[in-house]
Order: structure tokens, then C-alpha cells, then sequence
């Protein structure tokens, strides 16, 4: 199962889309999460964490307007706030983030998905 974390307003996850189409020879079944319209829960943020094996801070789009706005470029926050913000705001989820066979990037370049599979 390939699980593509997606916003199709988003040229980036529409290039990471076609990357998986174009490595998916043996027809994979692909689930498209829409993210912005089915939000991740903190447990689920926690767990997509773990398998991009990088900080919390990480997946987090600092160019979004939310996140001036929460202020949270703090460096005394907790990663348990992190998390409770991109679940409120999920704006703020890096995109995409594809995952397979327990392995996960962010496919920023879409590039970056080419490790999934090699």
C-alpha cells in the first residue's frame, strides 16, 4: 500500500502523484489522502513522524500565514504543541508526504519520492 498525504491545489503533490504512477509497476494500491479535508489526528501526526524520522518542527510549512500567527517559529515550544497545531491547522502539514512499506518522505522536490522505491 502507497498512502500519498495530498493537496491537488499543490503543484509539488501533483508531481509526486505522477512519480508514484510512474514507479508503480506492480500496481500498488494507492490511497490519496486529502489531508485539508481529512485532517490527521495528533496520534496520527506522532506515528507519520516516526516513519519521516526527522523533528516535528520539519513537517511544518513556516510560510504559511497560521504559522506566524501562532508563533510558532518559538523555540520553546513542545513538539506535543506542534503536533496540536498542524492537527488544528493542517495548512501546516509539509506536502506531500508519501509513505510505503514503512518509509516515509516529504516529496518536496517529488523527486524526493524515488527513494521509496529504489
Amino acid at each position: 500500500m502507497i498512502t500519498l498525504y495530498h493537496n491537488p491545489r499543490c503543484s509539488k503533490s501533483r508531481g509526486a502523484l505522477d512519480v508514484i504512477a510512474s514507479h508503480n509497476k506492480a500496481n500498488e494500491p494507492v490511497e490519496v489522502i486529502e489531508y485539508l479535508k481529512h485532517p490527521l489526528t495528533v496520534t496520527q501526526l506522532e506515528a507519520l513522524n516516526a516513519l519521516l524520522g526527522c523533528s516535528v518542527r520539519e513537517m511544518v510549512r513556516d510560510t504559511e500565514t497560521v504559522y506566524v500567527e501562532l508563533g510558532l517559529s518559538n523555540p520553546k515550544l513542545t513538539d506535543a504543541e506542534i503536533y496540536e497545531a498542524i492537527a488544528s491547522h493542517p495548512i501546516l502539514m509539509q506536502r506531500p508526504i508519501v509513505v510505503r512499506n514503512g518509509r516515509a518522505v516529504i516529496g518536496r522536490p517529488p523527486e524526493n519520492v524515488d527513494a521509496l522505491f529504489a
